[in-house]
């Protein structure tokens, strides 16, 4: 019989009304109109539906809603903010870590778990972080090295906050100013850009 279950995606919170063993993936595509996270093998085998459960990556299309309880989950569609992508998804554009793109969401989603843990993985630890997910095109030396740049700008940015709280104002060193910003990179398709926001259907 189903009832109302309350859930809190992205910082908010939904009341949905379905059976508790009900799929969580069903629910964000269907009730929620999230879908960013995708439906591929259904077996939670391919890491397509991959999502972060208070802090842990998770295969939606496994996870049901009673096993959610009043844990925060994040998917693609909340990474951004205010406007601007996550470091994961500009690095998955800058490097062309997608092709048909089917696969991406799970790809950052996964990924985004394993930053939040290990600021600076090696190659080694990325290779067996990911080892759940697939990416039919074959692109998984740029999905490797996108993981390397977001994880560097990511450490990049924890610096400049660190500095920019330590000093109250701009800084001068030996007479030089020292101008603190950051570049955007420009150009990039729309297709993509959805891609890594989750927009894609």
């Amino acid at each position: 019989m189903a009832s109302v279950i309350a859930l809190q995606v992205n910082g908010v919170k939904h009341e949905v009304a379905a059976e508790p063993d009900r799929d969580l993936l069903g629910v964000l595509r269907d009730e929620l109109d999230l879908t960013g996270s995708k439906y591929g093998c259904g077996e939670g085998h391919c890491g397509a539906c991959t999502v972060v459960i208070d802090g842990r990556a998770v295969r939606s299309c496994q996870t049901s809603l009673g096993e959610c309880g009043d844990k925060p989950i994040t998917t693609i569609e909340g990474l951004q903010r205010d406007g601007k992508l996550h470091p994961l998804q500009a690095a998955f554009m800058n490097v062309g870590a997608m092709q048909c793109g089917y696969c991406t969401p799970g790809m950052i989603m996964n990924s985004y778990a394993l930053l939040a843990k290990n600021h600076a993985p090696t190659v080694e630890e990325i290779v067996r972080s990911m080892e759940g997910n697939i990416c039919r095109c074959g692109t998984y030396a740029r999905i490797i090295h996108a993981i390397r740049q977001a994880a560097e700008a990511l450490r990049s940015d924890q610096k400049a906050k660190a500095l920019s709280q330590s000093n109250a104002g701009p800084r001068v060193k030996e007479g030089v100013r020292v101008k603190e910003g950051v570049g955007v990179k420009e150009g990039v398709g729309a297709e993509s850009r959805a891609t890594v926001k989750g927009g894609a259907q």
